[in-house]
């Protein structure tokens, strides 16, 4: 019987697990079904509906070691400590995550983990029916399960609803899922975006017939404004948007990329000063973690963590949230505003555009250039400048360090726009490649 059934079965529903976050939105989710604190000191979120109780953090398994017992380790540490949401795809590791997020988490009971995986269907051969589905029923043998807490449409809002159309609408796969989640197979239904807003709005308008159990969106004190900076230039939508939009509904989010992807964790030295003058202990990366759980309509926020360290820190800041000040929230939304004006190209290092055919290290261009940009390195516009030549060096030092092996320099990259349609950001890659060429090139 699956957990929506049982819950139906008992009569619980919407208001009691309401009645439960009206106790306290941000540090009375600790509790089991009988309202006795629990061991552990995280803080959880209830998923609207039921009484499953969702930690605020999330496990987002997409850049995991390639080693079982490293990842054992690191599932165990979170489940120890009160994490039971991890977050997973079928195209994650080419196939490796939801084996290893599998393996790790089966050796635990089931009622103490939460599975999320995707349909992952981007590559048009994926968008006939049989394929899809071949797809939908290996996620349950990879990760080891007999029905799937929450699954998603993966990604949806790249190549705009004609896209979206083939891969769900036109091939019957949507009508299928929700016959699956009617079936209990899958426990909570959503969708991911990324790209155009017109698709994002189209869904959620039509929540009548689809009854949308949560949204993924990206989220951070970025882009909660600033979404579309640089080259993001099919992105028209703010997290502020989103957000409101998915909140009108009821319905509750799903937050990717609250560091957008790192940034957020290293900031420029001015910005970090003012952060830690207010709270010294706090990393900048907490302060990010803190901003995302503060908004009480987020379900669980997922941080990728492939290392023990950035496990033990976040785990440590939500257990439990200390949720900003109005004055932390202004402090945050004037530093973002400042960020907005900063060069960067708005990667997040997800790594969807690899392989390149032509070897390029597109995340790895992408991530020094942005690097540089905070450690003022990037070389002054004026070549007339005293500063220009060292800066200049030191930028083309620092660019052969970071990507030994020349055949991923920018320099390689023939223009072929493979690489466009893969990007969840939208970013125009041949085209920054070039500005990174340009910025590397030894004459002024």
């Amino acid at each position: 019987m699956s957990r929506r059934e049982f819950l139906r079965r008992l009569g619980i529903g919407a208001g009691s697990a309401m009645a439960l976050v009206a106790l306290d939105p941000f540090n009375a989710f600790a509790r089991d079904g009988k309202l006795k604190v629990v061991e552990n000191r995280m803080t959880y979120r209830v998923q609207h509906g039921t009484e499953e109780q969702i930690s605020l953090l999330g496990f987002g398994m997409m850049r995991l070691p390639d080693n079982q017992d490293e990842v054992n380790q690191l599932v165990d540490y979170a489940i120890e400590h009160g994490v039971n949401y991890f977050d997973t795809a079928p195209m994650y590791m080419r196939g490796k995550s939801e084996v290893l997020m599998g393996n790790a988490l089966s050796r635990h009971p089931r009622e103490k983990y939460y599975v999320a995986t995707k349909m992952s269907n981007q590559n048009q051969r994926t968008w006939a029916l049989e394929e899809s589905k071949k797809m939908y029923y290996q996620s349950f043998q990879r990760l080891k399960v007999d029905h799937i807490d929450y699954y998603l449409l993966h990604s949806i809002g790249n190549g705009g609803l004609d896209t979206l159309n083939g891969r769900f609408i036109d091939n019957g796969l949507l009508d299928f899922l929700l016959e699956e989640r009617k079936a209990g197979r899958i426990e909570h239904l959503g969708f991911s975006y990324h790209g155009d807003v017109r698709v994002f709005d189209w869904l959620l308008d039509h929540n009548d017939d689809y009854q949308w159990d949560f949204v993924q969106i990206q989220m951070n004190y970025l882009d909660w404004r600033h979404a579309s900076l640089g080259d993001g230039w099919k992105r028209d939508a703010d997290a502020e948007y989103l957000y409101n939009k998915c909140q009108k509904l009821d319905i509750q989010c799903v937050v990717m990329e609250p560091l957008r992807g790192g940034a957020l964790a290293k900031l420029q030295r001015e910005q970090e000063e003012q952060l830690t003058a207010l709270r010294p202990n706090d990393s900048a990366a907490r302060w990010a973690f803190r901003w995302v759980g503060s908004h009480t309509n987020i379900l669980t926020a997922l941080s990728g963590m492939n290392r023990m360290e950035h496990l033990i820190d976040n785990v440590e800041t939500f257990s439990p949230l200390d949720p900003c000040t109005e004055s932390e929230n202004d402090l945050l939304a004037n530093l973002a505003d400042v960020m907005a004006g900063f060069p960067t190209i708005p990667c997040t290092t997800c790594a969807y555009c690899m392989p390149c055919p032509y070897g390029v290290n597109i995340p790895g261009n992408f991530a020094y250039y942005n690097e540089a940009i905070n450690e003022h390195v990037l070389p002054l516009p004026d070549s007339q400048s005293p500063e220009y030549a060292a800066r200049k060096q030191q930028f083309i030092d620092g660019y052969k360090a970071a990507l030994p092996d020349e055949k991923t320099w920018a320099r390689a990259c023939q223009d072929c726009e493979e690489c466009l349609s893969k990007c969840p950001q939208q970013i125009r890659i041949p085209n920054q490649m070039g500005r990174i060429v340009e910025t590397l090139r030894t004459k002024g």
